[in-house]
């Protein structure tokens, strides 16, 4: 089981004072590098993986052997409608590892898992409360995401009745990724321009209050590895 430590380095009142500022903090780096790049490889090494896309309010889950049973014919066409439902409504194509809500359901000598039960524990739940002034923060959820060329997230505020979300995080874990590949984490202003955009760093966590409107942007086909994260919400419960 991999034991999980924050970064000896972050500094929670400096935090506190961006956060307070703008909505929107990067705590980096969020963990020993080792541990960063033991998470990335275990993330890496995974074929749990599952393809995700809507329709609408119903979300679609396709295991990764069945999405790599798609002839090129097929892909592109459900590929091409995907996007077309992007043009007028909210719309995600990515693919995902869930990590059960329920913690008693949650196997330790899982990299993913044990990153979640991390998440789950005093010292990140203090600190997260400390930055965001949230103290009703009382659990964090998680799932890891694969963004690969041609998945996106459009446009959205994180807001879910009844899930009590005070904030959310993305974890990045991509080595080297550039801007123009695409899959940046984007904040939207209200005129509808771009205030901020992230890379998904590797060790890097990007904290921002909810609700706030943000997106992520289409991967292109020059990127020359999968965008690669872990992300959650800060909610008063399970």
């Amino acid at each position: 089981m991999t034991a999980f430590t924050l970064h000896p380095s972050i500094d929670p009142l400096a935090l506190r004072a961006q956060f307070a500022a703008t909505g929107i903090v990067q705590i980096e780096p969020f963990l020993p590098a080792s541990l960063a790049k033991a998470l990335a490889a275990d993330l890496a090494s995974r074929r749990d993986w599952t393809w995700i896309f809507n329709n609408g309010e119903k979300v679609y889950d396709l295991p990764r052997h069945g999405s790599e049973a798609l002839t090129a014919d097929q892909e592109a066409r459900l590929r091409a409608a995907i996007v077309a439902q992007a043009r007028e409504a909210f719309q995600f194509c990515f693919e995902s590892v869930r990590v059960p809500d329920a913690r008693e359901a949650r196997d330790p000598a899982d990299t993913l898992h044990a990153f979640a039960e991390f998440m789950c524990g005093e010292d990140v739940l203090g600190l997260m409360r400390a930055v965001t002034g949230a103290h009703a923060i009382g659990f964090a959820d998680a799932q890891a995401t694969i963004y690969r060329p041609g998945d996106f997230l459009t446009a959205h505020d994180d807001v879910v009745p009844g899930k009590q979300r005070h904030a959310a995080y993305v974890m990045g874990l991509t080595e080297g990724w550039r801007a123009e590949w695409g899959g940046l984490l984007l904040f939207h202003d209200n005129c509808g321009d771009v205030s901020r955009g992230f890379t998904p760093r590797a060790n890097a966590l990007t904290l921002f209050s909810v609700p706030q409107v943000h997106s992520v942007s289409c991967v292109t086909a020059a990127a020359a590895t999968p965008r690669t994260s872990i992300t959650g919400w800060l909610r008063t419960s399970a």
